[in-house]
């Protein structure tokens, strides 16, 4: 009998799609083959419905139980990634880091804990992306949103990140970069445009482009050292040796010119008056022109979110403060975590429900009962109509029966209001029969 011939070789040159068609052809051929695959697929698949069901929930858990809940979250998707899984992990690892990063904001982690999770899920994003590349331009717009309205966190290696932007999402980050250093004499988005133009040179390996951005920083042992590696790095070792004499000469460190003080902007005075969405909104707006909203938001956030912990009125402002920034996540948290008002939830919640169907189920039964307690024929009505979004968010979910059991229960309670059980009758919402002993 011949010898078997290994046809990994072989099929080590061959590209997925080809590999794809192969496997498929022959599970088609082979019942145990396809359900082994499809096994492993179902896994994978309750693996990741399982880690967005602890996203769904985390938000109203304390700080412990949070950090234990994302860390569930990071151990599967650093599971899936280091097994090779072939599933596009990158959506769930970014809504992880904007999930940490928007709880950061509204939690006191002086443990740290939180924070750490943050620089793991930022680890795993980049993983994700280069195993499944997403969209260069929706990659390089979160990176440019991160970086420039952010709050500072979390900390991006562009390095990190190259391999799945390539070079239209370069070109795309180098534009912007270039158009804030064009545009800002100062402030923290220069700042970071300068910081961005230094990760860009070395991303590109552009070597003369990086020694010249760190020749044009003030003379430290830092950057002179960092100067040296690189040169050294490209092969260019007379240059390295050249610059080290030079540097050697410095007998003491150049101090950097006194930072002037920022003028306190008019709408600065109107937000610390009378803190608000509306001044808020317009605090931002202003600050945008200057490049200083960065700065500026973390403080006026602060302020709301401490004003959001004593009133439903002030929660409800920091809610719309944030969906006027367009920052429908952070929104929902706030309303959660500061216990904004019904109709205010209730309007976050239709939006919600689309992506994460079982967070809002609380917030509509909640809606319901509230619609009862009216006892007018109109607010009957309308509960209806909410109960049949409630069961089409329950659908949704996964959780039909739940929904079964909830209204089974809620028409038990309210048995003798007839008015109220014909207007769930006319809404076509089938009723379940009572449980006979």
């Amino acid at each position: 009998m011949s010898p078997t011939t290994d046809l990994r070789p072989y099929l080590r040159t061959l590209d997925a799609e080809t590999l794809v068609d192969l496997l498929h052809a022959q599970a088609e051929r082979d019942p145990v083959l396809r359900q082994a695959l499809e096994s492993r697929f179902v896994t994978q698949g309750s693996d990741l419905a399982e880690a967005h069901r602890l996203l769904d929930t985390a938000v109203m858990a304390g700080n412990v139980e949070y950090a234990a809940k994302v860390g569930s979250v990071l151990d599967t998707l650093q599971r899936l990634l280091d097994a090779g899984s072939r599933a596009d992990l990158a959506p769930l690892a970014r809504r992880t880091v904007d999930d940490i990063s928007e709880m950061l904001e509204q939690i006191d982690d002086t443990s740290g804990e939180v924070a750490d999770r943050l620089d793991r899920a930022v680890e795993l994003y980049a993983r994700a992306c280069v195993a499944r590349p997403p969209d260069p331009e929706i990659l390089a717009g979160w990176i440019l949103e991160v970086e420039f309205d952010g709050p500072g966190r979390p900390a991006i290696e562009l390095a990190d990140f190259a391999a799945a932007l390539g070079d239209k999402g370069i070109a795309r980050i180098k534009s912007t970069v270039d158009s804030v250093l064009a545009e800002q004499p100062s402030g923290t988005k220069r700042e970071t445009a300068e910081r961005l133009r230094e990760e860009l040179a070395e991303v590109s390996g552009d070597v003369d482009a990086l020694v010249a951005i760190l020749a044009a920083k003030p003379p430290r042992v830092d950057v002179s050292l960092k100067i040296v590696r690189v040169l050294r790095a490209a092969g260019r070792h007379s240059e390295a040796i050249a610059h080290a004499a030079r540097a050697l000469t410095h007998d003491k460190k150049e101090e950097p010119p006194p930072r002037e003080e920022e003028p306190v902007p008019p709408s600065r005075e109107d937000f610390d008056e009378k803190p608000g969405a509306a001044t808020y909104l317009a605090l931002r707006e202003e600050s945008l022109e200057t490049g200083r909203w960065v700065a500026q938001r973390k403080a006026a956030l602060g302020r709301l979110r401490e004003l959001a912990a004593g009133s439903t009125e002030a929660a409800d402002e920091l809610v719309r403060a944030l969906l006027g920034e367009d920052r429908l996540d952070e929104a929902w948290r706030a309303a959660v975590r500061f216990e904004a008002s019904l109709p205010v939830r209730v309007e976050l919640a239709d939006s919600r429900s689309i992506a994460h169907p079982a967070e809002t189920v609380p917030v509509y039964r909640d809606h319901v009962e509230e619609l009862i307690t009216h006892k007018d024929p109109n607010s009957y009505r309308e509960a209806a109509r909410q109960l049949r979004k409630l069961r089409a968010v329950h659908k949704k979910a996964g959780t039909a029966e739940e929904f079964s059991s909830y209204l089974g229960n809620l028409v038990e309670i309210h048995k003798r209001k007839t008015r109220l059980i014909a207007e769930v009758k006319a809404a076509r919402i089938a009723i379940p029969k009572p449980v006979r002993a």
